[in-house]
């Protein structure tokens, strides 16, 4: 099968959606898909067994293109359209598996070339839009219209989250979804990085969050707990891995405001590979994400790492962490000051967290899990 993969982000970046679909083109090229992936003009470049990269044409003035929707994105999205046109012109392709807003691309190819299309759902773009904008709520109707009808029209759908899979049902009854978790990253000998204790003089224990520092990760959330616990426990230390060096200087600005700047430590990004290394490092790993309803990436990593995690008690934590494998709070500064202060005293709750995440994760959330469901579900799919 020959696939045209449409990846509406810069690819590669260590991030979120650019992680999910090396995986996922990575595991199709290993099983004999032939594939040809296109995405925007930023991002590093990769080897993938039997893919090709193919990149829409670059706009100088369009840079560090972030996640979420923005009007960067909109252009890209604008030459990624024409792009598509040009090579369905130019090749034949069996399937066009769409990611994210891509899917609307694709919807219009099937009606123009008669090209089948794969849903990639990461997000509800309808319910994403209205909740970053407010404004659009009168709009709702229509929006969920489109995303209705790209579910409809799609030959399946891979939902990457439970709320998702179940969204889709319910846009189509009867349509082929796959509910396709995220799994852990490849683990490194803990050597492979830096030793934060050291480079940091960090004496007590290591609070730790990885990711980007968007608002709904919920950074401030998470500074604000902190500035709570450090009452009764002055030892401890915030590390984060991740963010621009814009996030970063508003986030330590922030600290510094609340009196905390000595004890967070903004690190900035790290090589993805080394990730396991930082991980086993901390003490305590968390998620303070505060919107949202796609579980984040990092949250299988964190629960392979052998290291408790503490999660806002949302459901784009919970339709995959419970209580017997993480401890989920209130999105709020003193429930979330409170886990953290329960955890910092508890060494017995916090092994027990840990060790019964990782079996979870092995029972549930392996690579080879997740390479055998893709695969059988692209094997099964009917297309038309």
């Amino acid at each position: 099968m020959k696939l045209l993969l449409l990846a509406p982000h810069p690819f590669y970046q260590n991030r979120g959606t650019p992680i999910a679909v090396r995986l996922l083109a990575s595991t199709l090229g290993r099983h004999g898909y032939e594939i040809d992936l296109l995405t925007f003009h930023e991002g590093a470049a990769v080897e993938l067994s039997n893919c090709r990269i193919i990149r829409t044409r670059t706009l100088s003035w369009i840079t560090n293109i972030k996640p979420g929707f923005s009007f960067k994105k909109i252009a890209c999205d604008v030459l990624l359209f024409f792009k598509t046109v040009s090579l369905l012109r130019q090749n034949r392709y069996d399937a066009i598996h769409a990611v994210e807003e891509a899917v609307f691309i694709a919807r219009f190819m099937r009606l123009w070339f008669g090209v089948p299309y794969i849903y990639d759902m990461d997000s509800s773009l309808a319910e994403q839009l209205l909740e970053k904008y407010p404004l659009l709520q009168p709009l709702g109707v229509i929006l969920r219209f489109f995303e209705q009808g790209a579910v409809k029209k799609s030959s399946g759908v891979i939902a990457v989250c439970r709320i998702l899979e179940e969204r889709a049902r319910q846009l189509a009854p009867g349509k082929p979804v796959l509910r396709l978790e995220d799994v852990p990253m490849v683990r490194e000998e803990p050597a492979a990085g830096e030793v934060l204790r050291e480079k940091y003089a960090i004496t007590g224990p290591i609070i730790m969050y990885v990711g980007n520092l968007e608002h709904y990760q919920g950074m401030d959330l998470l500074l604000n707990s902190l500035q709570i616990v450090a009452v009764s426990h002055p030892e401890a230390s915030l590390v984060v891995i991740g963010g621009s060096s814009a996030d970063i200087s508003a986030s330590a600005g922030f600290a510094a405001k609340l009196g905390i700047g000595q004890r967070v430590h903004f690190i900035g990004p790290r090589p993805l590979g080394q990730l396991f290394a930082y991980l086993v490092q901390a003490d305590i790993l968390v998620s303070p994400r505060s919107k949202g309803i796609n579980t984040p990436m990092k949250i299988y990593s964190y629960l392979d790492s052998g290291v408790p995690v503490l999660a806002t008690d949302l459901p784009t934590h919970t339709q995959v962490l419970d209580d017997q494998i993480a401890l989920l709070v209130a999105a709020e500064p003193v429930a979330m000051a409170a886990g953290l202060a329960r955890l910092l005293a508890d060494s017995r709750l916090r092994t027990d967290l840990a060790r019964r995440a990782r079996q979870r994760v092995s029972r549930e959330y392996s690579r080879e899990a997740y390479e055998k469901k893709l695969c059988a579900f692209y094997d099964g799919l009917a297309l038309d």
